[in-house]
């Protein structure tokens, strides 16, 4: 899945996407009561590798991620800053169906990938169903919306503001 995520990538970014391994504690960030990771706190671990690597750092995880305030999420990114972090793991079929479809899971994957790295570009949740920054709070959401950022998002992109 790695593989396939990054060849995706190189096809927005060509030459620019590497896959590197950062050194987590991601027993400091289980939480035994939910059974869960708090995605906040592996960002923070990660902030200092920022400087090392030019660029941004998409974390990719197959464990289940939550922030307090809600019962889980897919991704997490720092808006305007260079990390992020995307959770397999609710984007597997087989979690809500038992079915295996890596075709489905590479799919959403690619649509959370894409969603966090427009917060790490300074853009906010999208109102458009067919723009990935469409926000999801389901699965059902990520299947919907569309896998591209839509003409106004990917016009902040290139026009970057004072605000992104």
């Amino acid at each position: 899945m790695l593989g396939e995520i990054q060849a995706r990538l190189e096809n927005f970014y060509p030459g620019k996407v590497k896959t590197i391994n950062l050194p987590l504690d991601i027993d400091a960030v289980f939480s035994a009561e939910r059974s869960q990771y708090y995605s906040t706190k592996l960002l923070a671990q990660a902030l200092p590798f920022s400087t090392q690597y030019p660029g941004y750092i998409i974390i990719l995880v197959d464990f289940d991620l939550y922030i307090p305030v809600l019962t889980y999420v897919f991704g997490e990114a720092m808006l305007r800053g260079n990390i992020s972090i995307v959770s397999l793991c609710r984007l597997h079929e087989e979690f809500y169906t038992g079915s295996t479809d890596d075709s489905l899971l590479l799919k959403r994957a690619m649509k959370e990938v894409l969603h966090e790295l427009g917060h790490n570009f300074g853009l906010y949740h999208c109102q458009n169903w067919e723009c990935v920054m469409h926000s999801s709070s389901g699965i059902e959401e990520v299947d919907i919306k569309g896998d591209y950022f839509c003409a106004s998002c990917q016009k902040l992109i290139n026009e970057p503001t004072e605000n992104n």
